[in-house]
């Protein structure tokens, strides 16, 4: 196990430079609102804020459930099914890029890709760092084997739910508003997967895209972490 204070220390460096990275976010699509009097990008503004939901209430769980027993299981219970509706929000915002093509050419191009890069890389970003604190608390609770179920279905769902933003127009607060009827559609096209090879497709490439990135990541800080082990003067 990592010592605390060091785990401490890099979480917090973390969530400093997703901070960091979504300031630069916001700092570009304001600069091109001023540039140019439009709005067109405003929406990634929404985005972004719905991408951070996700990785608080996961930084929230992992800070009540420290300590194995009642309350972790409390906490773990009551944040699992709100996490998931909004953990979506956060890799959703990789499909912006689709805006390009409908856009107006009002900026260099260069300047909407790289602003779209921002957004994108920085959405990813919350949705693995969310993800990992999560699969933690699941761990530490549930074991290892629960851990990393409770991540493939997490990523599973997630491609479907930025299906269901991106295509249908559904998005996590209609759960609290019209939950019957979201409910009812999403049941009918999971029910019929061959009448909606659209939905398979799309959620599988993107499910399987976020697993590869999430398992690259996970594997490159495990890997970081055994070397440092390796590295490090024996206790005296």
């Amino acid at each position: 196990m990592m010592p605390r204070q060091s785990e401490n220390r890099y979480t917090l460096a973390v969530l400093a430079l997703l901070l960091a990275a979504s300031a630069v976010s916001v700092l570009l699509v304001v600069v091109r609102m001023r540039h140019t009097e439009s709005v067109q990008y405003d929406f990634l503004l929404w985005n972004l804020l719905l991408a951070w939901i996700p990785l608080g209430i996961a930084a929230l769980v992992s800070v009540l459930s420290r300590k194995r027993g009642p309350a972790a299981y409390i906490a773990l219970a009551v944040a699992v099914v709100p996490w998931l509706l909004f953990f979506p929000n956060a890799p959703y915002i990789l499909t912006d890029f689709q805006h390009l093509t409908s856009t107006p050419v009002i900026v260099p191009t260069w300047y909407d890709v790289i602003l779209l890069i921002w957004f994108a890389w920085t959405g990813l970003l919350l949705g693995v760092t969310a993800l990992y604190f999560m699969q933690s608390v699941v761990t530490r609770i549930l074991g290892v084997v629960a851990g990393w179920v409770f991540a493939l279905l997490a990523i599973a769902l997630a491609g479907l739910g930025v299906f269901m933003g991106r295509f249908l127009g559904w998005n996590s607060w209609d759960i609290m508003h019209r939950p019957g009827t979201m409910i009812s559609e999403i049941w009918s096209r999971v029910s019929h997967p061959l009448d909606n090879p659209h939905m398979v497709g799309f959620t599988g490439m993107f499910a399987l895209f976020f697993l590869f990135v999430y398992l690259t990541i996970y594997a490159l800080g495990r890997l970081t972490y055994e070397r440092g082990q390796r590295s490090a003067p024996p206790p005296e």
